[in-house]
């Protein structure tokens, strides 16, 4: 029987890459000068630091620039509120957001349901769901609608067997 999984993940190389791209334009830029802005990655979190608001959303907008180039989706990403810190500077924490959460996964589960396909069944294991059928059609299909629909997180389609 046909199967595939449906997962979210990043490739944390290539936000690696990004992060530090950012760094050496903020280093470079006119605009970033005697600012103090820095980027971080630690794990699954991009810490942004700067002296103001405005300065920040400027951060944030190079740092996008950078993982759009680099074929990171921007769904990945979610921002936490823009905190007051030391001298008043500001921070904000972007998280990365790896796999499917229990809720996103109902969601998937209830969407391709819906298609009506028949012999379609799927089910959560973990962090990813597991489609499976009769049909490599109708597991295309399947495919097909979901890239059609947002879910608000990236989907990779991967483990596609015969």
């Amino acid at each position: 029987m046909p199967t595939f999984d449906v997962v979210s993940t990043v490739d944390h190389q290539e936000v690696t890459n990004a992060v530090d791209q950012t760094r050496r334009e903020v280093g470079t830029r006119f605009d970033f000068k005697d600012t103090g802005s820095t980027v971080e990655l630690a794990g699954n979190e991009i810490q942004l630091h700067s002296s103001t608001e405005d300065r920040l959303r400027a951060l944030v907008q190079v740092l996008e620039e950078k993982l759009v180039k680099r074929s990171v989706s921007l769904k990945a990403l979610s921002y936490g509120r823009v905190e007051e810190a030391a001298k008043g500077t500001v921070r904000q924490t972007a998280t990365l957001n790896v796999g499917i959460s229990d809720e996103k996964a109902r969601a998937l589960n209830k969407f391709i349901k819906g298609l009506g396909l028949k012999g379609i069944s799927s089910q959560t294991q973990g962090d990813q769901v597991r489609v499976s059928g009769k049909k490599k059609d109708d597991l295309q299909a399947v495919i097909a609608g979901l890239k059609g629909e947002d879910f608000g997180v990236p989907l990779q389609f991967t483990n596609f067997r015969d």
